[in-house]
């Protein structure tokens, strides 16, 4: 089987597995969701000391399981200023009405 002929198959596992990784990134967002509506300020949201002891974390993972882990770093620190810029988006919002929407804030990390 040449290279061509196999790259079809390894795109395939690719989409299958990118399935899997949105999948688990709701579910992800939804733990965060939940940790923000504990959180009371912009401060609590951002939480860097956190977020270094979750990259801390995955580093070892990464490199535990053969993964790269600059690459597994950089993955997380994009994913984790992501969820931060959408919680911070939402405390703003919830606390200039002052009502609660039932989704609360979200936070780029678990505390």
């Amino acid at each position: 089987m040449t290279s061509r002929e196999q790259l079809p198959e390894i795109r395939a596992g690719i989409d299958q597995l990118d399935r899997q990784i949105v999948g688990l990134l709701s579910r992800r967002e939804e733990l965060v969701r939940r940790a923000g509506r504990l959180k009371t300020d912009s401060d609590a949201v951002r939480a860097p000391n956190r977020v270094e002891q979750v990259i801390g974390k995955v580093r070892t993972l990464a490199t535990e399981s053969g993964a790269d882990p600059d690459v597994v770093e950089a993955t997380y620190r994009a994913m984790i200023a992501a969820f931060i810029d959408l919680e911070l988006r939402v405390h703003a919002g919830q606390h200039a009405t002052g009502s609660s929407s039932g989704h609360g804030p979200e936070a780029g990390v678990p505390r």
